[in-house]
């Protein structure tokens, strides 16, 4: 949802501080065997209202080495934890989730085998609490590995990289119906041979489907760019090949996001050795881009980042070693990517801090990754309460005499929509010198459940907009429900696609 900030008078060490407002890592993995994010582009956290959910590759079954899909979820925005869920039984290596949600529906992608790697899927109906059969979804005599997964609605997106073509290659399969059935391959990436796409990701908003890899095709020889390739249609079909960068040095392992008509793109580039971290957005839905940001500048290696945006804010996490051992590190920007605040340490031990991964929801910015601190490479977490910080804009000098809840507008909406509503002054003075209320502002789901806080503060009397953005949520009626005080009243809106 987008920040719209003008009744608050802020000053700018203020809002960093509001951004910075992380809270202690919490281990959630405590097993003698390795427990591990993806070392890749793809996320191993998604979150939706106060339902967080991670995925990880385990080690900690028999026999050694054969590593399973884990999954575990928090209910209360990331404060708790349920047990670990092993999700996979099979007689080889499962490596590589990446896990997306949409609405209840959670859904996870990753390769297993040794010699020949296929791409399979699972996912649950119920917010992580039943899971069902597993599918494969790739069946090939070559490999398919490094699946990267996003959702819109019923609608479910997978690309991975495949050697079906002697050359690595980016392929790509959706699902109309939530991951029950499956079309068919679809090769994206177009390049002469002897050259290799590897590691894509791929983020949905609406029926825009965006997907990011490194590419070798461009000279000299084996040097890594990011390429990009689009969808207006909902992957029916697709756009040409794109190259987004031009540079010497490596440019690769590219983590894409989307909010609106807003792509964030970041990567980690530059020659083997100080690698920096780098981004770059389009403002019109992927048609045309800026130009390339340096996110990073220290004499150290920063590596493989993580990307989120909700409404104007985006988030990257990556790992550092400008500590002498590699930390994990946290960077945000609050009008869609054009400035950018200051690098945040997010860990601070001796040990390995490393394959981060990042989501946002409502007010909450939530981070996984690995760490070796406990003497094994263990799952940890971290959460920003006020990350993802919800204000509102003040409309009008009139003072309210009654509090007034609008229909939205507009409704039907896609993606966002306004809501008004107006506060009265508090029995305890007149005019706009009363004493601020405390006001409340929720959007639910049609099942009831809270799933974004629009406001939650003391405000002064005034008539005031907020706005809701809904691209991380399905097609459907929602209700926004205004409280102060006796007061309160429910009104609904539908979000379509």
């Amino acid at each position: 949802m987008k920040i719209l900030i003008s009744i608050l008078l802020i000053t700018n060490y203020s809002l960093l501080n509001i951004y910075c407002q992380w809270q202690p890592d919490f281990r959630l993995t405590n097993d003698p065997a390795i427990s591990v994010t993806s070392q890749n582009t793809e996320w191993c956290i998604a979150s939706i209202g106060d339902v967080v959910h991670v995925a990880w590759a385990d080690g900690r079954q028999n026999p050694p080495g054969n590593y399973e899909i884990f999954y575990k979820r928090s209910t209360d925005g990331g404060l708790n934890w349920g047990l670990d869920k092993r999700l996979t039984n099979f007689s080889n290596l499962t490596w590589f989730p990446s896990i997306a949600v949409s609405g209840s529906i959670v859904q996870i992608v990753w390769y297993k085998g040794w010699i020949r790697q296929e791409i399979y899927y699972i996912h649950s109906t119920d917010s992580g609490l039943n899971w069902g059969t597993i599918t494969q979804l790739t069946n090939d005599t070559a490999s398919s590995l490094y699946p990267s997964l996003a959702v819109s609605g019923l609608f479910t997106h997978v690309v991975w990289e495949d050697k079906r073509d002697w050359s690595s290659e980016i392929y790509y399969k959706r699902s109309i119906d939530g991951g029950f059935s499956w079309g068919t391959d679809t090769r994206l990436s177009t390049k002469s041979v002897y050259a290799h796409s590897y590691r894509p990701s791929i983020a949905v908003s609406g029926s825009y489907v965006h997907v990011v890899w490194q590419d070798t095709r461009d000279a000299p020889p084996w040097n890594y760019e990011t390429y990009y390739k689009r969808s207006t249609d909902g992957g029916s079909s697709w756009g040409t090949d794109t190259r987004l960068t031009n540079d010497s040095g490596y440019s690769g392992m590219p983590s894409i996001a989307v909010s609106g008509s807003y792509v964030h793109v970041v990567w980690f580039g530059g020659y083997y050795g100080y690698p920096e971290i780098y981004y770059k957005h389009s403002t019109d839905g992927g048609t045309s881009w800026l130009a390339d940001m340096q996110i990073t500048n220290n004499p150290a290696s920063s590596y493989i980042p993580s990307c989120a945006a909700n409404g104007s804010n985006v988030h990257i996490v990556w790992a550092d070693n400008r500590d002498g051992n590699y930390e994990i590190y946290y960077k945000f920007s609050s009008d869609n990517g054009f400035n950018w605040a200051t690098d945040s340490r997010l860990t601070i031990n001796s040990a390995y801090s490393y394959n981060p991964s990042v989501s946002v929801s409502g007010s909450f910015v939530h981070a996984v990754w690995n760490d070796d601190r406990d003497g094994n490479s263990e799952i940890y977490y971290k959460r920003n309460p006020t990350g993802n910080p919800v204000s509102i804009t003040s409309i009008s000098s009139e003072i309210p005499k009654e509090y007034i809840l609008s229909q939205n507008y507009p409704n039907p909406f896609n993606p966002t929509t306004k809501i008004k509503f107006a506060v009265p002054p508090s029995p305890y003075g007149e005019g706009k010198t009363a004493l601020a209320v405390g006001v409340r502002l929720f959007i639910y789901d049609i099942l009831g459940r809270e799933i974004q806080t629009l406001v939650n503060e003391d405000l002064q009397p005034d008539i005031y907009e907020a706005e809701f953005d809904g691209s991380n949520y399905p097609s459907g009626l929602y209700y926004y429900k205004l409280t102060s005080g006796d007061y309160s009243e429910t009104k609904k809106m539908i979000l379509l696609r």
